[in-house]
């Protein structure tokens, strides 16, 4: 995908074009293989395997090279894993798994169901399981962000601020300069209609429209719709399709912010703090009084590696503070010394508990 606008020239469709479709492929089948070798630890470190269990992961770790190598590294990965609180059971080593029934009849201890479960999440993302959907992302979009707020300037001379997991496509015809929100949120500086640029600027995100009538703007995610926010002088919001119930249709004014889905339409959002909604922007996280779980999810969006919390109770202790995005590596240190909390640093994941 090339960042602009994108052309139906017959000379847009080059080998280049089509090895990379075909990288992705390949990619999409590597993130397959993990998966599946990471499922097959998880399930191995539940318990001991049956005969037939055993049988069906020793033909698929032999069937392909890339199926060992995938469950060698899952293995280490789950090893690492069992450090956090010595509570997964130790299993002598065995070829993978296949997705096969637990063992019946057995109730594990609370604790251990726990901490099997936790890791499994945890050996999951490590592995890439969630990278299948960001491909997807990335090969519709003109522009995205991952890992860091960006801006990019269009074609018209408007400028989007992407926050981190952000993705737009462009679709600039002659009768409008069209741009789509595929995922996460940012902040549009639209170039004013005039004589020399005449046709409309339109967000299109969630079912719904924000057509610039000023400068600046905010559209994202809420609930099981969108949310927008006006930031500089107004914007015409209209729902796609009738709501179910509401209004279709909102006029926003600077400082004004308004969230909608098909169920309810259009509706204010009163209380919405806009500059707290947009810190991203300027650089800087702000949290009052979040349970640390939320925190270190939005923390984990912009910064090289993954923070974990194990325990239950530390992740609803509420946080608040300020953290620059241009240091972000002091976050893990802060945080467990606010909370009198420890620590484990492995390679790409620091674990609080």
């Amino acid at each position: 995908m090339t960042n602009g606008l994108l052309t139906n020239a017959a000379s847009d469709v080059s080998p280049d074009i089509t090895r990379s479709r075909e990288n992705r492929v390949s990619s999409q089948n590597e993130q397959a293989i993990r998966e599946q070798a990471a499922e097959w630890v998880v399930l191995e470190g539940g318990g001991p395997l049956s005969p037939a269990q055993q049988l069906a992961l020793a033909q698929w770790c032999g069937s392909d090279p890339r199926h060992a190598r995938a469950y060698a590294f899952a293995q280490a990965t789950w090893a690492d894993l069992g450090q956090v609180a010595s509570l997964a059971p130790t299993t002598p080593h065995r070829a993978p798994v296949a997705r096969a029934e637990r063992p019946r009849g057995r109730r594990r201890p609370t604790r251990l169901r726990w901490a099997v479960a936790s890791s499994a999440l945890l050996l999951l993302a490590i592995l890439g399981v969630e990278q299948g959907p960001r491909l997807l992302l990335d090969w519709r979009a003109d522009y995205a962000a991952a890992g860091e707020v960006r801006r990019v300037s269009l074609p018209d001379g408007s400028q989007v601020d992407l926050d981190s997991g952000s993705a737009v496509q462009l679709d600039f015809d002659g009768r409008q300069r069209r741009v789509r929100l595929l995922a996460g949120e940012a902040v549009f500086s639209a170039a004013p209609v005039s004589a020399d640029e005449p046709r409309p600027f339109v967000v299109e995100y969630a079912g719904a429209t924000s057509q610039a009538l000023g400068t600046r703007f905010v559209v994202g995610k809420a609930g099981d719709g969108g949310w927008v926010g006006m930031l500089e002088h107004s914007v015409d919001v209209r729902l796609q399709t009738a709501p179910t119930q509401g209004a279709a249709h909102q006029l926003l004014q600077e400082g004004q912010a308004v969230r909608y889905d098909q169920a309810q339409g259009i509706r204010p959002w009163s209380g919405h703090d806009l500059q707290r909604a947009t810190d991203w922007q300027r650089g800087v996280l702000v949290f009052e009084r979040q349970p640390l779980a939320e925190v270190v999810e939005r923390l984990n969006r912009y910064r090289d590696g993954r923070l974990m919390v194990v325990d239950g109770t530390l992740a609803q202790r509420e946080v608040s503070g300020v953290f620059r995005l241009d240091n972000l590596a002091v976050a893990a240190d802060t945080l467990t010394r606010e909370l009198k909390a420890k620590r484990l640093q492995l390679p790409g994941l620091t674990v609080i508990y």
